[in-house]
């Protein structure tokens, strides 16, 4: 009998992939295509849900064809997504009828400023977990709605569906206008803004908050269910598996227990801490969310940190700096000095997110000399990210008590071993990046694969982990303490930059 295998669907922020693994985890097949992003105004950032999809019926079969098997030998299919990124459609025509709004558009802030205004902050922190800010998905559903034309009234008619990408995905692979399933997993509703934390499901003091019509939204499952069968391009295929990526990555690094971490490091880094299966109450700097929750299993929470900028610093020095002619050079540059020459970067161009929260902020270089050249600015770029995720672990503590004894990566990023011993050294604590680094989309095939009995347990899954490499703490504590300080004092430039614009009267 032929092998059968697990298929997971990674929906990035820059690309989707298709991957498959066999029954110890390991990797098959790797299939992966970019995706256009669209910035038409400063704050706005946009893409083609319609492209995307295409490209998945693409990739699938690519993938299916690198691992030399057909779709009778897929025993499931799991889906990990970009989360907070929106997408409105034609129940009857299956088009999107305007672009999706992905998680870095701020274009909603005076959604946000008029919901703090009306000292609602504390009602939606009580409800949701979250503080109201432009970086999740309900305010967006509410943007399109005002915005676009007509919108509004076909919503509440019933004839358009809102979702997050895996909503749109599992909705077209399993039928679309004819057959397609309108759902979405309890993580990715978890960061709309909308929905109870505790019970899991759609606020109607939420909808009536945003004005959001019920009639758009799907129905929120767990993240390891069968939630309907493919159609195309995997006929016949359960699709058993569904998570926002951070949780999915969390989930593939099996962070299964209380204290448990890891951060993902692509276009943006995102820090998640197995909280247990208790509602946590941190303060306003970072962010209480599902970690996961597996069919009828009680849900299993966790604490995240979000960093809006870590690969797409790195892209920014190679497309529109061109300092470096590809992103993996920023390490060869960057290792060519041995210190940031006194210049530090705080990437806030788009706002900062965990711990400041501050969507006026924006990006500054500060510490210039004529001494710094083109390589400390590379290192600079490094550090960036660095202490934004040091920013985070102590946020973290301070506001739970939790201490990091480890920290696990994976992500693009992890490749630049120059980054990952700067981790290790800002956040004095081992940093181990996996043998499978593609987390995200594991994470997804551990859930489907557990729910279709591929998999017998989460224990299985832990036996599959193997560690590829480890970082462990090499900076002086005094030193630490003093380029805290120093990138503490990068960030106070950065923040509230934004002005209101005044008239010339």
């Amino acid at each position: 009998m032929s092998e059968t295998m697990i298929a997971g669907i990674d929906q990035g922020t820059t690309s989707t992939r298709c991957m498959i693994f066999d029954s110890q985890g390991r990797t098959r097949s790797l299939a992966q295509r970019e995706h256009h992003q669209v910035f038409p105004q400063p704050g706005w950032a946009e893409q083609d849900a319609d492209e995307i999809w295409r490209h998945v019926r693409h990739l699938v079969p690519e993938a299916l064809a690198q691992a030399g098997i057909g779709p009778g030998q897929v025993a499931a299919l799991g889906i990990a997504n970009q989360r907070e990124t929106s997408v409105v459609w034609d129940r009857t025509t299956g088009r999107t009828v305007a672009p999706a709004i992905t998680w870095q558009d701020t274009r909603t802030s005076a959604i946000i400023d008029d919901l703090v205004a009306r000292g609602t902050a504390g009602r939606i922190a009580e409800v949701t977990g979250l503080q109201p800010r432009t970086y999740f998905a309900g305010p967006r559903l509410r943007w399109l709605l005002d915005h676009g034309r007509g919108l509004r009234a076909r919503a509440e008619a019933g004839e358009l569906l809102f979702g997050t990408m895996e909503s749109w995905l599992i909705w077209n692979l399993t039928g679309g206008v004819d057959t397609g399933v309108h759902v979405t997993d309890v993580t990715n509703a978890s960061r709309t803004m909308l929905m109870d934390l505790s019970s899991r499901e759609w606020d109607e003091s939420m909808l009536d908050l945003l004005d959001v019509p019920r009639a758009v939204l799907p129905t929120i499952r767990s993240n390891a269910e069968v939630y309907g069968t493919c159609v195309a391009p995997l006929p016949g295929v359960p699709i058993a598996g569904a998570l926002g990526d951070q949780q999915a990555a969390l989930f593939g690094q099996t962070c299964f227990e209380p204290g448990d971490a890891k951060c993902t490091y692509g276009t943006g880094a995102f820090l998640l801490v197995n909280a247990g299966s208790e509602r946590p109450t941190p303060g306003p700097s970072v962010l209480p969310t599902v970690g996961y929750e597996l069919g009828d299993d009680d849900p299993v929470y966790a604490v995240e940190g979000s960093i809006a900028m870590a690969g797409s610093l790195v892209q920014w020095l190679r497309d529109s700096l061109e300092i470096i002619p590809s992103a993996p050079q920023v390490e060869t540059l960057a290792r060519s000095v041995d210190h940031n020459g006194g210049c530090y970067i705080v990437p806030a161009f788009s706002g900062l997110y965990a711990p400041r929260w501050d969507q006026d902020a924006r990006g500054v270089i500060v510490g210039l000399t004529s001494f710094v050249t083109k390589a400390h600015l590379a290192r600079a770029v490094l550090e960036a990210t660095a202490w934004q995720t040091w920013e985070v672990v102590e946020a973290i503590g301070r506001e739970l008590g939790l201490t990091l004894e480890t920290l696990r990566v994976d992500g693009g990023m992890t490749s630049n071993h120059l980054l990952m011993q700067m981790l290790s050294d800002v956040l004095d604590v081992p940093v181990e990046r996996p043998l499978v680094s593609e987390t995200v989309c594991l994470g997804a095939a551990y859930a489907a694969g557990l729910t279709v009995g591929f998999w017998s347990d989460l224990a299985a899954l832990r036996h599959h982990r193997h560690v590829a490499a480890v970082w462990r703490p090499q900076m002086d504590a005094d030193v630490r303490a003093r380029e805290a300080a120093q990138w503490n004092r990068a960030v106070d430039h950065a923040l509230g930059w934004v002005v209101p614009h005044t008239s010339p009267d």
